[in-house]
């Protein structure tokens, strides 16, 4: 009898222990949710600061050389020599969803392969290395100009700083 009054003290020791050491999820939830809101609120009052274009400082050119082919068969024609690349992605789904993205923001997107499998996310594409450099300048000062690159790098997913010009090689 004293035994299986131990166990059923041991047994409800141990149910009041699991049951107390429970994390609660609506404890973390209400603080995600203050969190979230707060940072909502200090987005809202940073006021949006609209640069003037022509003082920003002078953008450095990087061009990189690969051989590169177009994901779409359509895009072949679409494909120049030197092309604005905004992102390198590894994996086709995520190019995919940056193309719609920017497509949809009216940039006639390109998606092209290099020889390792990364997928190059091409905004525009020249045969004329200083068209592509004037564009990728035009691209970075619009988005720098806006002065909120943290709020195009959570929408979209890219550092519109690092903007590069692809040289394809044949």
């Amino acid at each position: 009898m004293k035994r299986s009054i131990y166990l059923l003290m041991a047994l409800s020791a141990t149910l009041v222990l699991a049951i107390s050491c429970k994390p609660k999820q609506s404890a973390y939830k209400q603080v995600y949710e203050a969190a979230k809101e707060r940072e909502m609120q200090q987005t809202a009052s940073q006021p949006t600061v609209v640069k003037d274009a022509a003082t920003l400082p002078p953008v450095e050119v990087s061009v990189r050389k690969e051989k590169v082919e177009p994901v779409l068969a359509s895009d072949a024609a679409n494909l120049k020599k030197y092309s604005v690349v905004i992102a390198s992605l590894s994996v086709k789904l995520n190019a995919e969803s940056l193309k719609t993205r920017m497509q949809n923001e009216g940039y006639p997107v390109i998606l092209a392969e290099n020889e390792q499998g990364m997928y190059r996310v091409i905004v525009a594409s020249y045969d004329d290395r200083a068209a592509a450099a004037a564009k990728r300048d035009e691209i970075y000062r619009k988005y720098s100009a806006l002065g909120n690159t943290d709020y195009l790098r959570k929408t979209y997913g890219v550092p519109f700083n690092d903007l590069w010009i692809l040289e394809r090689q044949y």
